[in-house]
């Protein structure tokens, strides 16, 4: 607390004047920022360039001119999915497959923008190890997490070359480091290649890897997404909308200009390695819109393609009603940065 001893009346005076103005300075502040809506971001893993434009939007005030303000937070043990589909969380990151799962058992949760338009991933193996096609999996041990989607899609590829699921050991490995597991654990594992893969290459590691879009047009599917749930449609489409439209900027931020935001998303961010940051942001921000009109766009073949798929393969319990799984209606015009 202050100290305050006796004034002039003059000077009194101008002091009360300049406390009413700070005040009133004040309060319009408090209340610019009781003004924003608060909303929660919950990531589907820990930060890297999936994310990049969430950094990005937050950082250069896009969110802010939305009238938003953004917590974005780690999923934790009960996982984005369940956190924005029970209102933990207005929104999210998911992924086509573990959506289209939670659909069908009636889960609230939609998809509102693809982050990448097609599927980045497969499985990996260092070259040493000789694996250059699914059909070198027999006999050899691969490292996941215990999904039934992984024997499914291994089970899918192999079979194209004659190969069989069931000569490969299968081992989970929960969330051990890649580069750990096939040192020590396994032969192979699926991965990102922009994360992972990207990864080896600064590391100077060979890797052989087989993406699952070079097997099956059904297995490129949306991987990442950004999701929402039923109510927040329903009762707040503006803040969909509003929120949407922020990420779209952050993201086309991400597309234009990748060194800038690597450098944000490093600095929201100081644990990751500002080195693999860039040269992963190099690598995935042509991908993120890629041959799509607008970034985030999502297409009914995609959404129905693997929805078949995994009811063919058993991992759905009845057909995916698709277009209740996903929407566009809240991506920004074509053209519209």
């Amino acid at each position: 607390m202050k100290k305050w001893t006796i004034l002039p009346a003059a000077v009194l005076l101008l002091a009360a004047c300049s406390s009413e103005e700070g005040s009133s300075a004040d309060n319009e502040g408090t209340q610019e920022t009781e003004e924003l809506e608060a909303v929660t971001m919950v990531l589907d893993w820990t930060p890297n360039t999936n994310h990049t434009g969430l950094y990005v939007a937050q950082a250069n005030g896009y969110f802010e001119e939305q009238g938003l303000d953004v917590e974005i937070i780690m999923p934790g043990e009960a996982g984005a999915d369940q956190l924005v589909a029970s209102n933990q969380a207005e929104f999210g990151i998911g992924a086509q497959e573990s959506l289209t799962e939670a659909r069908v058992q009636g889960i609230p949760i939609v998809s509102i923008a693809a982050i990448i338009q097609h599927n980045t991933s497969g499985f990996a193996s260092p070259a040493e190890k000789g694996i250059t096609s699914p059909k070198d999996y027999e006999g050899k041990v691969y490292g996941g997490w215990g999904a039934p989607v992984e024997k499914a899609v291994l089970s899918s590829i192999m079979e194209q070359e004659n190969a069989d699921v069931e000569q490969v050991e299968i081992l989970n490995i929960g969330n051990t480091d890649f580069f750990t597991a096939v040192e020590r654990d396994v032969d192979f594992a699926w991965i990102y290649y922009g994360w992972t893969g990207v990864e080896a290459e600064l590391r100077g590691e060979q890797l052989n890897m087989q993406y699952l879009t070079d097997y099956s047009d059904q297995l490129d599917y949306y991987t990442p997404v950004l999701t929402t749930n039923e109510e927040m449609i329903e009762q707040n489409p503006e803040t969909v909308e509003a929120f949407t439209e922020a990420v779209a900027q952050g993201y086309q931020f991400a597309i234009d200009q990748p060194d800038q935001a690597a450098d944000i998303l490093s600095d929201a961010v100081p644990d990751l390695d500002p080195e693999l940051v860039k040269a992963s942001q190099q690598w995935l921000s042509p991908k993120y819109q890629d041959d799509a009109a607008r970034w985030g766009e999502q297409s009914e073949e995609t959404w129905a393609g693997y929805a078949d798929w995994m009811y063919e393969n058993g991992l759905l319990e009845e057909e995916l009603e698709v277009n209740e799984a996903y929407t566009n209606e809240f991506l920004p015009e074509e053209g519209n940065d």
